[in-house]
């Protein structure tokens, strides 16, 4: 079912200013072309207009005459999204949230932080470790917003250890499609009462409602670190050692595999040498603890197993200039693909941890069974790969034939071994077709009725996430709440749907 929207018009640009300020209402031939799409997504498409909120109750004051008017909302942060999660691919209102930005509270007996969406991921460690304290999610984009790690749920390389952005929400404030603003969850550990609908909203790509506040567990500050930087002969040798680490005495942080074309790719982006380029496949692994004495067994323990698994080597990143090598080209493996070529897709596949050389291994074949380049790395230790394919000099019609084809295998493959389509990017627009062929009926249903419950119009980020559903079945039991807002949010004369 296709939802019915509102037409934009120059009354509703009005109305928005009236709420949102003149200067804060940016009308569609004033926004910028990066407003239009996301950061590899290839999806374009302009918003009728922009706005850039400022609080709370602002987004509560737009998605009330949003809600009014049946106009489809947007939410965005930093735009750092591979799926076109956050491009208004049905027009209407995108809300930029990027300078809702502040620190609010942090509180350093209940061990929270308390946040704006905006505030960007490599902000909170500088505000936090002052204070001994840490907030463990570590995806690889440090230029996302919070509220868009939450929105995806990102996991990041210290998933292996201490998980993901859901282990660590403690509560949100939430605006809801008709313009309600909800508290859920808190500053408490532990919660029983009822659905837990926080969590509902963690991972749901702003399809359920628009996060204005979030506040986060944080753990003592790990006074040690240290990685090892492991060769080994082929790829396969390096996947079969992980089950071990992992299951070792002392968990890893962090267990990242790569490939020597992807550390090529990285020296030359960054015209700097990486400690060693000579093995076809790498482990890089770290280790932090309260103690050195801890951290120092853990090492000494992981490279002992890594050895015995037929390692080349063990290097030690005990050294600043070490670490900074070793984490500046872990860092720009993305950049630095994408450099290499004219234009590129993810694959963003998590699969069991014992069957990862085994994907790995079959996206190499695909290379030879398409004609096309894929490029991999990711994190070996919960199974999350990331698989790019290039374009490289392939003409148009070719590349998107050769890229759905190349997709179309990635995704089946990763079924049959007990996969998943996405790790921690999430689904947004791009990857609906490929959840849809895994996801059963029962689940889909689920999906657009949770959906429907919490978004009867189907007005927020509409056409992402859910396999086949733009909107809800709910609309029509709907009409009699629009009516209420529209008496109280009534669109200015000369406006029309």
């Amino acid at each position: 079912m296709n939802a019915t929207y509102g037409t934009f018009t120059d009354a509703d640009l009005e109305a928005l200013q009236t709420i949102c300020g003149e200067d804060r209402v940016i009308p569609r031939d004033r926004i910028g072309e990066d407003f239009s799409h996301d950061e590899l997504s290839g999806i374009r498409r302009y918003p009728d207009v922009l706005i850039q909120a400022t609080s709370a109750q602002q987004v509560s004051e737009v998605m009330k005459y949003a809600f009014s008017r049946r106009l489809p909302v947007t939410p965005r942060g930093a735009g750092t999204g591979l799926v076109g999660g956050s491009v208004a691919i049905h027009g209407g209102i995108m809300l930029d949230l990027s300078r809702m930005n502040r620190f609010l509270e942090l509180d350093e007996e209940n061990m929270t932080l308390t946040l704006e969406p905006g505030v960007l991921l490599m902000d909170v460690a500088k505000y936090v470790e002052p204070a001994g304290l840490f907030y463990p999610p570590d995806p690889g984009e440090k230029t996302a917003t919070i509220g868009g790690n939450i929105s995806t749920n990102a996991g990041g390389m210290r998933a292996v250890k201490y998980g993901v952005t859901r282990d660590y929400v403690r509560g949100l404030e939430v605006v809801l499609p008709d313009g309600e603003i909800v508290e859920l969850g808190g500053k408490v550990v532990k919660n029983s009462s009822g659905y837990s609908l926080k969590d509902l909203i963690i991972g749901s790509e702003g399809t359920l409602g628009i996060i204005t506040r979030a506040t986060l567990r944080l753990l003592p500050l790990p006074k040690h670190r240290i990685s090892l930087l492991v060769p080994f002969p082929d790829l396969p040798s390096a996947i079969r050692t992980v089950p071990q680490l992992v299951r070792s005495s002392a968990v890893p942080t962090a267990v990242e595999f790569m490939e020597r074309e992807v550390i090529l790719a990285a020296e030359e982006f960054l015209a700097r040498k990486f400690p060693d380029n000579s093995a076809d496949a790498y482990l890089l692994l770290t280790y932090d603890g309260a103690a050195k004495e801890e951290v120092d067994l853990a090492w000494h323990t992981a490279a002992e197993i890594c050895l015995a698994a037929g390692a080349l080597d063990v290097f030690i990143s005990n050294t600043l200039e070490r670490n900074e090598s070793i984490w500046a080209a872990r860092g720009a493996f993305l950049e630095a693909i994408k450099a290499s070529t004219s234009e590129m897709d993810e694959c963003d596949v998590v699969v069991p941890r014992k069957t990862v050389a085994d994907f790995v291994q079959f996206s190499h074949a695909l290379q030879r069974k398409h004609g096309i380049r894929l490029r991999s790395f990711g994190h070996a230790g919960d199974g999350n790969l990331h698989i790019y394919i290039l374009r490289d000099d392939l003409a148009e019609d070719a590349w998107k034939t050769k890229l759905a084809a190349a997709f179309d295998d990635l995704y089946a493959r990763a079924a049959e071994l007990g996969g998943k389509v996405s790790g921690e990017h999430g689904i947004g627009y791009a990857k609906k077709p490929y959840l849809a062929r895994v996801t059963g009926e029962a689940e889909t249903r689920l999906m657009a009725g949770i959906k429907a419950a919490f978004d009867p119009c189907g007005l927020l980020n509409p056409g992402k996430l859910i396999p086949g559903c733009e909107q809800p079945p709910a609309v029509r039991q709907s009409e009699r709440r629009v009516r209420k807002y529209r008496r109280s949010a009534e669109p200015p004369e000369g406006s029309r749907e």
